[in-house]
């Protein structure tokens, strides 16, 4: 099986491709070739014994995408994307790259099945950012995608190019609203929702964090140990279940943050949680507050898909992925 990952340089393309590397196959197809692309060079995995191709391509750039698709993957993981406050801030740069981008991809999928018969299947990543306030108090499987941000418009875009496109026959595809990803590694980011992660991954590394919202605030997530399960779950699932509704809520958790930093001094005690320092910030605060706070996705639970059902499961799967089992800097 050939894969093809759009947006590999990324936090959870690079933990996929490691995942992929290790794993022998998907749907009883061994994993013989890898495709990564990404507008930085994305990084090879180790152990992979396979043939890897690492691209550094824009696919809103002309022909880039026809390109990418010339060994003709039966696979694609498409998860490149701006995040939400950059798409916010920069209207251009987030209709071009979360727009533009998936529209050429898909485009030159159906091109290349023109030539000869060509359906690969295809995993769109969307987001919570569909929806917009106001909200019940769980979200369910038919509540309507009303985005209040650019970056929910863009991702809703896709998930009904994904819907067509499939319907079409051009390839097979699924697409799959992540929740908020928490704990992410690394550096903080330029996402509105940054700060889920940030008061928990700074304190448990010895580091200061700023908090911009209050403890009252609500919000649903799920670890990137979970997303990375989802994807390669929706990699194998029987699509023909999903019927003409191609796009699921995913499962995840619905935290306080409060509830957050109680789980946060419940694991690395109070000298953690004194790091972490309120500012309160109007703007994500506004931001924030159109957003989902609990979902009940019975669909993506009868399919298969799980996720952690405690905020100090999240914890503790950071800990021992990023930090070698050990809490402190």
């Amino acid at each position: 099986m050939h894969v093809l990952i759009v947006g590999a340089a990324g936090m959870i393309g690079r933990k996929l491709t490691q995942r992929l590397s290790a794993v022998p196959g998907l749907s009883d197809r061994p994993v013989s070739e890898l495709t990564l692309v990404d507008v930085v060079q994305p990084p090879e995995p180790t152990g992979f014994l396979g043939k890897v191709n690492a691209v550094t391509a824009d696919l809103a750039e002309p022909a880039a995408a026809n390109a990418v698709l010339q060994g003709r993957p039966d696979l694609i993981f498409h998860l490149a994307a701006i995040v939400s406050g950059e798409a916010e801030a920069d209207f251009d740069k987030g209709y071009r790259v979360n727009l533009d981008g998936t529209r050429a991809l898909f485009e030159a999928i159906r091109t290349e099945g023109l030539q000869q018969p060509y359906k690969p299947r295809l995993i769109f990543t969307s987001s919570i950012a569909a929806f917009g306030a106001p909200f019940p108090d769980r979200i369910g499987d038919d509540f309507l995608a009303a985005p209040l941000t650019s970056y929910g418009t863009q991702k809703v875009m896709g998930e009904l190019l994904v819907s067509d496109y499939s319907r079409r026959g051009f390839f097979d595809g699924i697409g799959i609203r992540l929740p908020t990803i928490c704990i992410r590694p690394g550096l903080p980011n330029k996402a509105a929702s940054g700060f889920f992660s940030n008061i928990l991954r700074e304190p448990l590394s010895g580091k200061e964090a700023v908090l911009p919202v209050s403890t009252e605030t609500r919000h649903w997530f799920s670890s990137p140990r979970a997303a990375v399960g989802f994807l390669l779950h929706a990699a194998a699932l029987d699509l023909e279940l999903l019927g003409t509704r191609r796009i699921l809520n995913l499962p995840g958790l619905s935290a306080t943050v409060g509830e957050q930093i109680e789980a946060l001094r419940r694991l690395a005690g109070e000298s953690a949680v004194k790091l972490i320092r309120h500012e309160p910030d109007p703007v994500i605060e506004k931001i924030v507050a159109g957003w989902p706070r609990d979902f009940e996705p019975r669909r993506a639970a009868a399919l298969g898909f799980k996720a952690e059902s405690s905020m100090d499961e999240i914890i503790r799967a950071h800990i021992d992925d990023e930090l070698g089992g050990r809490i402190g800097g």
